[in-house]
């Protein structure tokens, strides 16, 4: 049923675009025909949407990776840089939200653990929609934000890093063997919003994978056992997606990237101060308009990241229509 509707989908969505594609054109044809310049210049507007669409759908049909299809996990973790950085991971968990409310997503927040000033430490989201970890799997990797600091009286330049860490939703068809006796399971009391049954009660689930490092939390539900289930589903997804990573020989990058959130690794900056500037150092997709990209605009970054991985380039550039 889900592939069904999957194809259901893609085929109405080309039916759609053939029937804009049809009506742009008439536009085009008819206000040359009446010299109708507002008719022509509506109809080449509606022509480049399309090829900008055109391309973003090029790029979603070549998401053909083992888990891209799936719902995903977006963890957020602040750097190097103390109460900077737990600001900046917070404003990073708020533009992913940002981002999946702009494609349509359901997101939840399953774990955010609060700076000790401000911001938050840690925060972990649940991302579901189709090809949510496809569209969502190349912003692994560190964050650089440069501006003046809010927390600094002398109102001095700061730089701050996060790592983010994108994984997968598995699939209720894979059976992925956790031991028990691997795993350190901690409890402890929410520390965000939720009434007084969550604050005094050690609802909150923390369970540590010995032999590989992995660490998962999940303090989203009153109940303990419903944030247990929660978070050996996020341990197997964890798992799951560093055995992907082990088949396609990019783990010892990714894990690299990870472990030292700090100079050097950073796959993006955004530059707040002496100028507006969001640049990716992968792909060298600039944006002028870092408010737009803290506010979810990533369909750039995301698209050129995807495209560089299927094609080896850089960004596929848009031409205008004549």
């Amino acid at each position: 049923m889900r592939e069904r509707t999957e194809l259901e989908d893609r085929l109405g969505s080309l039916a759609r675009f053939e029937s804009e594609l049809e009506d742009a054109l008439t536009l085009v044809e008819l206000g040359e025909a009446e010299s109708d310049s507002a008719a022509e210049a509506e109809g080449l507007g509606l022509l480049r949407n399309l090829k900008r669409e055109a391309e973003r759908r090029r790029i979603e049909v070549l998401l053909s990776g083992e888990a891209d299809q799936n719902d995903t996990y977006i963890e957020v973790h602040a750097g190097a840089g103390g109460t900077e950085s737990c600001d900046w991971a917070r404003m990073l968990l708020r533009m992913y939200i940002r981002w999946a409310e702009r494609q349509k997503f359901k997101v939840e927040i399953i774990e955010e653990t609060p700076g000790e000033e401000a911001g938050i430490k840690s925060g972990t989201l649940l991302v579901k929609g189709h090809n949510a970890h496809g569209w969502a799997k190349t912003e692994s990797g560190v964050h650089r934000l440069v501006r003046i600091s809010p927390f600094d009286s002398n109102a001095r330049r700061h730089t701050s890093f996060a790592s983010v860490w994108v994984y997968p939703v598995i699939d209720d068809r894979i059976t992925i063997d956790v031991k028990e006796s691997d795993c350190r399971i901690d409890t402890y009391r929410s520390s965000g919003a939720g009434g007084q049954h969550v604050n005094t009660t050690d609802s909150a689930v923390r369970i540590t994978h010995i032999p590989t490092g992995i660490v998962v939390a999940c303090q989203s539900e009153r109940s303990q056992h419903k944030n247990r289930a929660t978070a050996w589903n996020m341990l197997r997804a964890r798992l799951y997606e560093r055995e992907m990573e082990k088949r396609e020989a990019a783990a010892s990058a990714t894990e690299a990237a990870k472990t030292d959130i700090g100079w050097g690794h950073q796959i993006r900056s955004y530059v707040l101060q002496p100028y507006q500037l969001v640049k990716d150092l992968r792909t060298g997709v600039v944006s002028s308009s870092p408010s737009d990209v803290l506010d979810g605009d990533l369909a750039p970054f995301m698209e050129a990241a995807l495209a560089q991985k299927v094609y080896g380039g850089g960004p596929a550039e848009v031409e205008d229509v004549d």
